[in-house]
């Protein structure tokens, strides 16, 4: 697929970070876009910014759902058929995502997995619900975002990351399965699947409001401790003796890290990825640090997980994430 012009593309996730990114170039190369996220408001300031410079004409949706009950997705197609007049779409970006519920020990069975649930559910109910509107069209393409945390399990010593990792796993594997599933049953369909490295994109934040269940973005008194002992272990100075204040205030400053300090931008991954569309790449590694990662975990997998490889490689990309 070699230009956006005309098609219609379903973004999930489309409220922030590179799902708005990949909205608004995918708007400015003529596509039409239905996106869904939880946030309603976060959806309208996307759909703002891209009809800035919209070609007039083109259609701009946003739909409420949770990418982890199928219902709502059901109903998200639903809505998208009549609001874009369309029994068939281009493609399909399974951006959606948290983070959180790390531990099958010190997080809830609850916070576990509503993060594998979106992040992997979300993409096989993607795929399940809108896969014969792709077949219908005359060419499609499938984007499953992965993760640098599906080909590597961790973000640090300090902190367990069993959740996210897993569903991202799952993702790749599931993506790569499907190459050959589109090859035998729907040629026409491509399939590619997306591994960020770090991006600067409001996950954590956005993961705190989603995990809370009323949106808030403090962490609660367990998540306080918790905190807290992650940072002693990490041999943050003084950690023990932080109050509780000192460790909200802490958290807040990783989330603004993360979206402002991160190597690579959300506009500027959502431009690797199209690029990554147009070049029929299967495989998509987005920022350097994601190609770094990869090459030293082919190089040396038994020693992915040892304390030496994860500090050696934070020194040379500048990574701060555990």
């Amino acid at each position: 697929m070699k230009d956006f012009s005309g098609k219609i593309a379903v973004i999930t996730g489309g409220g922030t970070g590179m799902g708005r990114e990949l909205a608004r170039q995918l708007v400015a190369e003529g596509c039409h876009v239905a996106m869904c996220d939880v946030s309603e408001a976060a959806m309208a300031e996307t759909k703002r910014l891209c009809e800035i410079e919209k070609p007039q004409g083109l259609r701009v949706t946003t739909h409420v759902a949770d990418v982890s009950i199928e219902d709502h997705l059901k109903r998200f197609r639903d809505e998208l058929v009549e609001q874009q007049q369309t029994d068939k779409i281009h493609l399909l970006f399974n951006n959606a995502g948290i983070g959180g519920g790390g531990s099958l020990f010190t997080n809830t069975r609850e916070q576990w997995e509503r993060t594998f649930n979106i992040c992997w559910g979300g993409v096989y109910l993607g795929v399940r619900t809108f896969l014969p509107m792709l077949v219908k069209a005359d060419e499609a393409h499938i984007v499953n975002t992965s993760s640098v945390n599906g080909f590597w399990a961790s973000i640090g010593m300090g902190q367990a990351h069993t959740a996210y990792s897993s569903a991202k796993f799952a993702v790749k594997g599931f993506s790569e399965a499907l190459i050959n599933d589109l090859r035998l049953h729907a040629p026409h369909v491509k399939c590619s699947v997306v591994m960020p490295g770090h991006i600067g994109t409001s996950i954590v934040t956005n993961s705190r409001k989603v995990q809370s269940g009323d949106g808030s973005v403090r962490l609660n008194p367990d998540e306080v401790a918790l905190t807290r002992k992650r940072m002693v272990a990490n041999g943050v100075p003084d950690a023990e003796k932080m109050s509780d204040e000192d460790i909200q205030a802490a958290f807040a400053e990783r989330a603004r890290s993360f979206l402002e300090d991160a190597p690579t931008t959300a506009a500027q991954a959502a431009k690797i990825i199209l690029d990554g569309v147009k070049a029929e790449r299967w495989r998509i590694l987005v920022g350097e640090d994601a190609k770094r990662l990869d090459e030293r975990v082919r190089q040396n997998p038994e020693k992915a997980y040892e304390r030496e490889f994860y500090e050696s490689f934070t020194q040379e990309v500048g990574w701060r994430l555990g």
